[in-house]
């Protein structure tokens, strides 16, 4: 009996013990699981903001993100790749619509009826290049993918890059003009690259403005539609602090020129820095310490193309490159009392052409038939934003210097005289400017709310950007004239750079000597007004 008894007593704890293990087991699951629930909950937070700081910094992004694309989550909680095939994809995007009303002047830097009377009557014409105008003057696409933690890639598709012919800006002399034709061809179909128009003859291509007949017929320049591929490598065991991109991008020439289109101060860059805003293709390594307050860039590129055209998406015309540096410090930044302060330089240093010979048009060689040329650019920038009862109020300035050569006959006079051989030039270009933003001011919380939206700017710049055949040898000098441009700007902040409205009004002075005979340059009237409608994702 005893035996029996102990052997249901030792039955129950049995079942007791499983019956308690089983309910603590139960409850440790479930706490578990609200464990593992809330960590999920915590992880899929963390990679929302994660996204939306890669967001913000890829497409309105600082000049120091846009050479170095940072991953996000690439994989998923089981190691698998997530989407895209393989990666993790952000697109984005920037879209700016433009106003631009300009004064009339149909006579435009060179008053050809004083060079040539009433005929040809086309001669210097400003029309096509002062017509108000809508114009979606961006729109393009950005495509940025995560690899793996170390390698991702970015692609920029701008359609809106492809038209030609709307007006320049600020002046629609700039950056670049000069008083000659796009081609020549006699009127009885006779060449005359070299030379000048047969007496009693017009020159029935080009006459006039080398815009004229772009903005009759319309016109497209294809290449212009890939912007940027570039491979990026990052985050590296062995190169610490340091990335690496190869492909097609902008290099690292000065400060405004480099900047993303969606963060400029006003509705277009300076003169001087619109040099620097065009793609090549090559490779370039961008070092950062110090919370990116010293940084350096240096890169090697194809360089292909002469004065003032693109370096984009086209062969190299030479086996030589192009090098480039900078560096970038920052001895304050974000201070609340000393505010945030930027010093950089950049530089370029380049040979194109491949032709022996001092004339490619009066000798022509096999190759390139251009003269080989030492090329180059300078510029040097500052940025100060100060803190405590200043802060709202900011100044920068870049100063800039470009260094090439035209190719033969891109610069002609009214006379249709050719510059066959031209010598090299070296110009200049420089900016300032002052804005002060009342959303960011010390007494935003004390203005009425509209009104901490809005930003009031102020530029100055200057560049020689006028050419001109020179009277004394007109086949190889070019005497080079200065445009100035004051520019009064408001800004109005939707929602920062993702949506805002841009109001500029320039106020251009074109220099000029008002020579007799073969040069009758004068200051053209092309005060003009901008107004960008601008949206970002």
């Amino acid at each position: 009996m005893f035996k029996a008894t102990g052997r249901i007593s030792n039955s129950f704890a049995l079942m007791a013990t499983l019956a308690l293990s089983a309910a603590l087991h139960v409850h440790a699951s479930d706490d578990i699981i609200a464990v593992r629930s809330q960590m999920e909950q915590l992880r899929g937070e963390m990679d929302s903001m994660r996204a939306q700081s890669y967001h913000s910094e890829d497409v309105i992004h600082s000049v120091d993100a846009s050479y170095n694309t940072r991953c996000t989550k690439c994989w998923d909680d089981s190691g698998n790749p997530v989407t895209t095939r393989s990666g993790h994809l952000v697109i984005g995007g920037l879209m700016q619509v433009w106003f631009h009303q300009i004064n009339k002047d149909s006579k435009g830097w060179e008053n050809g009826p004083a060079v040539l009377g009433s005929s040809p009557a086309p001669f210097g014409s400003n029309t096509t290049q002062d017509n108000d105008t809508f114009r979606v003057r961006r729109a393009y696409l950005t495509f940025d993918y995560c690899v793996t933690e170390n390698i991702s890639g970015h692609m920029k598709i701008d359609p809106a890059a492809l038209a030609l012919g709307f007006p320049r800006a600020p002046s629609n002399q700039a950056p670049f003009t000069n008083a000659g034709f796009a081609s020549i061809t006699a009127a009885n179909g006779a060449g005359t690259f070299g030379g000048t128009c047969p007496t009693g003859t017009l020159c029935n291509t080009g006459i006039g403005n080398p815009y004229n007949k772009i903005v009759q017929f319309g016109g497209s320049d294809s290449s212009k539609l890939l912007q940027e591929a570039y491979i990026n490598y990052h985050n590296i065991c062995f190169m610490p602090c340091h990335d690496v991109s190869i492909g097609q991008f902008k290099r690292k020439l000065g400060e405004e020129g480099v900047r993303n289109d969606g963060e400029l101060d006003f509705a277009e860059r300076s003169m001087i820095t619109q040099v620097a805003d065009d793609y090549d293709l090559g490779l370039q390594i961008h070092g950062s310490w110090f919370c990116d307050r010293l940084q350096y860039w240096g890169g090697v590129f194809d360089g292909a193309g002469t004065a003032f055209q693109s370096r984009s998406n086209r062969p190299d015309d030479n086996n030589r490159k192009d090098f480039t540096a900078s560096i970038m410090v920052r001895p304050v930044w974000e201070d609340n009392f000393w505010g945030s302060m930027e010093l950089g330089y950049s530089g370029l240093w380049g040979t194109g052409g491949a032709s022996p010979s001092n004339d490619p048009v009066a000798a022509p060689s096999t190759g390139l038939n251009r003269r080989t040329t030492a090329h180059g650019n300078q510029y040097a920038w500052m940025y100060y934003a100060p803190g405590g009862c200043l802060k709202g109020l900011w100044t920068r300035g870049e100063f800039g210097k470009y260094k090439d050569r035209f190719a033969p006959g891109e610069v002609a006079t009214g006379l249709f005289n050719y510059t066959n051989d031209p010598a090299p030039f070296n110009i200049y270009g420089y900016y300032g400017a002052v804005g002060y933003k009342f959303g960011e001011s010390a007494f935003a919380d004390n203005l009425p709310c509209w009104m901490r939206d809005f930003e009031l700017a102020y530029r100055f710049e200057a560049m020689q950007n006028l050419f001109y055949q020179s009277l004394v040898n007109p086949n190889r000098q070019l005497d080079v004239f200065q445009t100035r441009v004051h520019t009064a700007g408001l800004n109005y902040y939707i929602k920062g750079n993702y949506a805002k409205i841009q109001v500029d009004y320039n106020f251009v002075s074109s220099q000029h000597g008002h020579s007799n005979g073969d040069r009758q340059i004068r200051d053209v009237n092309n005060n003009n007004l901008i107004v960008n409608f601008q949206i970002a994702f």
